[in-house]
């Protein structure tokens, strides 16, 4: 993978002060080059300014960018992040069109494929990406992202001038940007987070491009374009023939993943989801006489500490085990001990440019780290849940019900901390009703469908909207801190739309979760393992470790110059330090208890005071 940046303004004349702007793009480049470690470039002309780094995967040695090409004595450039999985489809369209091509990587492809059929040729794109492209000929910015949001796109437009790029430490590069946050920024921290509104970039003035959407810029402004959406339609296929379908989608997409060329890897958890991605690979390379390496994670003396819970109901170890002698994969286990787990708090943030998923996230950052040292490119089982229906909230009478969403039911968690004023400037319930109702209205319907499956189809589309996003940012930036391309072969956008018009009686067929995968994946996996009981990422349960968060807090709320002391009250933070922790009630996900909201909060004044936030309330 890669990242971009840049700025457009129709009305400059950038070439005129060009070490002014190429340094604005160096420095643009300087704070994503964890993004792409084995190359950078930039592109300047009168009044588009674009900047790239990159991770080589395909062409190693073709793929630079930007890269520019001449039709009819007009340039078009493009800075790309992400991987197309139907680069040779699209390349024989644009063959027989008469187009030549220069290299073989998925970039040329893109930029080709824009000049034949223009903006809307992202439609025929299948992969996750987030790309600018520069039209001269008519003095236009294009900023693309792809259908789920895989890859991150951020931008603002002020004084006539888009700013943009993969993360918002990028932008924050231009001076024309400041680091603010007004009292809806405050409320996606404390109200919705570690989930964001989607295309709300929280710090004010930056917003990201709605995945499923392009913008397109001009001197008559900027403008929102939807390209692709959810929909709903009869399902008419019968259950053997949606077995039958949906076995090829997955299979067909996770093949279509794996090109690279350099080696790949998985992440195996033992879980359906995971062990599926990494039973196909396997396959797949065996057919080449080569051998899938896997990767597991856990932490030091879980098995000591680990507590059974509803949520997470058993360990991982015993099950990887068993899939790796399955797959004879070369397999490494991966553990992180408490002290880097702490500490990788502060990359997480440094990682996401916002407060993220507590540890559930600084661990997955530390592992990324490691498995970068063996590979560069890993497939994971991300999004089978959401797809397929695997969280407790699919099933749960009062999560069902709820009307709010389902993964944080009550807000009086959040609260447990913060000063009464604050919690009453917030108006938590109002903020999180109205983005909540908001999703409500626009989930795809069909008439005649009984109030159960009008709640279906909510709930499959609020989690394919929100939570799976929040894994994906999750994914994505944890991975591309340290340079690893994470592919998630389960949001290939045919199977989400297939699946989502999928009746639940099949989805849920005998009462068995997730039935349809398991039996979509049937012979692929051991008896055992196609039907374990879903257990979540891991997460530490070593008191030692909780222990060691509380202290650090304590260090922060009496240190008179934290800036969270604006926000939190240094009474209920002694007292929820002093009381016993309940590692089975989360106030996000399933996996974010006590711990986990100390944890967030050291994120939250770490975040506060790397960007010097000014507070607009």
């Amino acid at each position: 993978m890669c990242g971009i940046a840049g700025f457009f303004n129709p009305f400059e004349h950038y070439s005129d002060s060009s070490l002014h702007y190429n340094d604005i793009l160096n420095r643009m480049n300087l704070v994503q080059k964890h993004r792409g470690p084995d190359d950078d470039g930039t592109y300047l002309s009168d009044t588009f300014a674009f900047a790239h780094v990159r991770l080589s995967i395909i062409d190693l040695s073709g793929g630079h960018q930007p890269m520019t090409r001449t039709y009819y004595s007009s340039n078009y450039t493009i800075v790309y992040n992400g991987e197309l999985y139907n680069t040779d489809e699209l390349k024989s369209d644009l063959k027989a069109k008469g187009h030549t091509f220069q290299t073989t990587c998925d970039t040329e492809v893109i930029l080709i494929g824009f000049i034949e059929y223009g903006p809307d040729f992202v439609k025929k794109l299948n992969g996750i990406f987030a790309f600018a492209i520069a039209d001269e000929r008519t003095n236009e910015l294009y900023l693309f992202r792809d259908r789920f949001g895989i890859k991150p796109l951020y931008y603002t437009h002020m004084n006539d001038t888009v700013i943009f790029s993969s993360e918002i430490k990028g932008i924050f590069e231009h001076p024309f940007v400041k680091p603010q946050l007004d009292i809806s920024g405050l409320n996606e921290i404390f109200s919705i987070g570690p989930a964001k509104t989607p295309g709300v970039g929280v710090f004010k003035n930056i917003d990201e491009v709605l995945p499923g959407y392009f913008c397109k810029c001009s001197k008559d402004g900027l403008t929102l374009h939807q390209y692709w959406k959810l929909e709903a339609h009869e399902h008419s296929d019968s259950l053997e023939e949606t077995i039958e379908k949906t076995s090829y989608l997955v299979q067909d997409s996770i093949k279509r993943q794996m090109v690279s060329d350099i080696p790949i890897c998985t992440f195996l958890s033992g879980g359906v989801d995971s062990s599926l991605v990494s039973a196909i690979c396997s396959n797949e390379l065996k057919k080449k006489n080569k051998q899938l390496a896997t990767f597991s994670f856990d932490f030091v003396n879980n098995n000591r500490y680990f507590k059974s819970n509803h949520f997470q109901p058993s360990q991982d170890r015993p099950w990887v085990e068993k899939m790796v002698k399955f797959l004879d994969s070369n397999h490494i286990y991966l553990e992180c001990d408490k002290l880097s787990l702490a500490d990788k708090l502060t990359d997480s943030v440094n990682a996401h440019d916002l407060p993220a998923m507590a540890d559930v996230d600084s661990s997955m950052l530390y592992f990324c780290s490691l498995v970068k040292q063996y590979n560069a490119v890993t497939l994971t089982g991300e999004c089978a849940d959401e797809i397929f229906g695997g969280y407790p909230w699919f099933h749960k009478e009062e999560c069902f019900h709820a009307n709010t969403f389902p993964w944080t039911m009550n807000l009086e968690p959040r609260k447990t901390l913060l000063k009464e004023d604050f919690i009453h400037e917030l108006n938590m319930e109002e903020y999180v009703d109205a983005a909540y109702k908001n999703s409500i209205q626009e989930t795809p319907r069909l008439e005649g469908e009984n109030q159960t499956e009008v709640r279906r189809r909510e709930i499959s589309y609020l989690n394919i909207k929100w939570f799976m996003q929040t894994l994906l940012t999750r994914m994505d930036r944890c991975s591309m801190y340290s340079g690893l391309e994470a592919r998630v072969p389960f949001a290939d956008h045919r199977l989400v739309e297939y699946v989502f018009n999928v009746p639940w009686s099949m989805k849920f067929h005998n009462g068995v979760v997730k039935s349809l995968l398991r039996e979509s994946a049937a012979g692929l996996l051991p008896e055992e393992i196609l039907y374990r009981k879903k257990s979540p990422y891991p997460k530490t349960y070593d008191p030692g470790y909780e222990s060691l968060l509380a202290k650090k807090l304590i260090e922060v709320i009496e240190e008179p110059s934290s800036p969270i002391l604006q926000f939190i009250d240094k009474t209920k933070v002694y007292f929820f330090i002093n009381t016993p922790s309940d590692y089975g009630l989360p106030w996000y996900g399933q996996l974010m208890a006590a711990p986990q909201l100390i944890a967030y909060m050291l994120m939250i004044n770490y975040w506060l005071l790397k960007y010097d936030t000014k507070i607009l309330i």
